[in-house]
């Protein structure tokens, strides 16, 4: 099956170059490499850049200043096939080497590095009026931006916190601004430093006074922002004490190297932030996106039986709406009369027998036979069986009708 048609590929869109106060080829040697490397660096506020060509955009190394102890020149390698001019820099907690290819690189690159470095352009260094202006520039830049920031070096911690930051970390700094304990915008700067064997804990004031920081020593000194009073103390101390940075450069954004298929350049490609899987399948690439699977609900099974409502339970069983009335003479009652409805008549229930009331016993049977007798004559006033003794003893308790009846049958002629 033919797979669907992708749209045509445009070009790649090509970061934009950085800007660096001073950029060129230099050669460069760590403490753990073997030989050095060439790269093309560039310097950008106190942190040098390392790129694999001079077209890319993505650095591959980076370097801080803010450890930064000496500059000195190398003795040259003494073989006529190594014309390379070197240098070193030196920081707090490494050395790095450098090569490059003339004397005037290496002037270049330790003028622009001592600039950004002590906020000043050196006047010991072999530099032409064009250079001078130049590492002018950067200095006005690298002012104008460590006015707007903070430098690495300010931690929000207490007086407590700062000192235990700077005996457990020794190998990160020595020098540590933080928050005055106060309240208002001053600033405190700590220090440790080792006195005989013994850490010895310094603490100093910096007052706000508008967009400046005084520094409060026996002679106050105006500074234009805390990376200036960063830069007094290191200078002052003869560049014993050393900003803290923890080593935490981590990037934010995930990337990598891809080389570009047409001219073979290295270019740094940024990933694109991956989408959470459905719980379907993927739509194929190119072709239209397939709908979501619709539910199928099983029909109730006829095996099963019904269910039972729990009579323990309150239910709320719904009536349907009453069928409407259907009336031949379309005499419908106005729903707003109020219609009495007729009781219904209940069925007759079937009496029970009634058994023969018994003859009443004691003073009440004399009058009944009395009476008995009386009825008997009246009936019967010519016959001589009126009296109910002449009918023998045995019919003295028998019923009236029977007497009756037994009269009549004895008075006619045989």
């Amino acid at each position: 099956m033919a797979s669907a048609l992708s749209p045509p590929r445009g070009p790649k869109g090509k970061g934009a170059l950085p800007s660096h106060y001073y950029e060129s080829f230099l050669e460069k040697k760590g403490p753990h490499d073997q030989d050095y490397k060439k790269f093309w660096a560039g310097l950008q506020g106190c942190t040098l850049y390392f790129y694999n060509s001079n077209r890319d955009s993505q650095h591959v190394e980076k370097l801080g200043l803010g450890a930064f102890v000496r500059l000195s020149d190398e003795a040259p390698g003494g073989s006529p096939r190594d014309p390379g001019i070197y240098f070193s820099l030196v920081l707090w907690n490494q050395e790095i080497k450098f090569k490059v290819e003339s004397l005037e690189s290496r002037e270049m690159w330790k003028g622009f590095i001592l600039t950004v470095v002590e906020l000043r352009v050196p006047s010991n260094l072999t530099l032409l009026p064009g250079h001078l202006y130049m590492m002018a520039e950067a200095l006005a830049k690298e002012e104008a931006r460590r006015a707007l920031e903070v430098p690495p070096c300010f931690l929000r911690v207490s007086r407590l916190e700062a000192q235990l930051l700077l005996e457990r970390y020794p190998e990160c700094g020595n020098l540590l601004l933080r928050p005055s304990g106060d309240g208002a915008d001053d600033v405190s700067v700590t220090t440790r430093q080792t006195l005989h064997g013994t850490p010895v804990f310094r603490h100093y004031k910096v007052k706000r006074d508008g967009s400046k920081y005084v520094i409060d020593v026996e002679d106050p000194l105006s500074c234009a922002s805390l990376d200036a009073v960063v830069n007094y103390f290191v200078s002052n101390t003869n560049r014993r004490l050393v900003p803290f940075r923890l080593d935490e450069d981590y990037e934010k954004v995930l990337g990598h190297v891809e080389a570009d298929k047409e001219n073979g350049e290295s270019v740094w490609v940024a990933s694109s932030a991956p989408v959470a899987p459905g719980p379907g399948p993927a739509p194929a690439s190119g072709g239209c996106k397939q709908l979501p699977p619709v539910p199928i609900t099983p029909p109730p099974s006829q095996d099963k039986p019904p269910l039972l409502l729990n009579q323990n339970e309150n239910y709320v069983i719904p009536i349907a709406d009453a069928p409407a009335a259907d009336y031949e003479n379309e005499d419908v009652p106005s729903p707003s009369w109020q219609v009495v409805p007729k009781p219904r008549k209940l069925a007759k229930s079937l009496k029970p027998p009634i058994a023969p009331k018994p003859e009443p016993k004691g003073v009440n049977s004399g009058l009944a036979k009395k009476l008995a007798v009386g009825s008997v004559q009246a009936l019967f006033p010519t016959t001589g069986f009126g009296s109910v003794h002449a009918l023998g003893p045995a019919y003295q308790n028998t019923p009236v009708p029977f007497l009756i009846w037994k009269t009549i049958r004895l008075s006619k002629p045989s």
